[in-house]
């Protein structure tokens, strides 16, 4: 009986390394310039609870985000960017009435001056 027990739990943990990863096809890119009296620390929140999201919102397959660098011809429009991708435009709707992002935005908008949302496809 112990040799099947381990070999069950063997194959559990060989299937969950293993599991075929999830194609993305669509992604939604977030800028956001942030008000000229929000904090490091503000930024830094803001930063952190969009990071969250990924782990409370099923349709988002991968995420990442950064500060836009000062770059030669760029007029500093934008502070932040995010990259969101999910496997379909039912995932991005998901995720735009999803009440966890429906809370981060309430909680974060008060610092923000702009907002940029564009969706695409993902050419392959």
């Amino acid at each position: 009986m112990v040799p099947v027990f381990v070999l069950g739990v063997f194959m559990l943990i060989i299937y969950g390394a293993y599991t075929p990863h999830q194609k993305a096809g669509m992604q939604r890119v977030v800028c956001v310039k942030f008000k000229a009296d929000a904090t490091q620390a503000d930024i830094d929140k803001h930063l952190r609870e969009f990071a969250g999201l990924r782990r409370e919102i099923p349709d988002i397959v991968g995420y990442s985000a950064g500060r836009v660098l000062d770059n030669e011809g760029t007029s500093g429009e934008f502070d932040v960017v995010h990259y969101i991708t999910f496997r379909n435009e039912e995932g991005i709707a998901s995720f735009t009435s999803h009440p966890k992002r429906q809370a981060f935005v309430a909680s974060n908008k008060a610092h923000w001056e702009n907002v940029l949302e564009v969706n695409s496809d993902i050419e392959k």
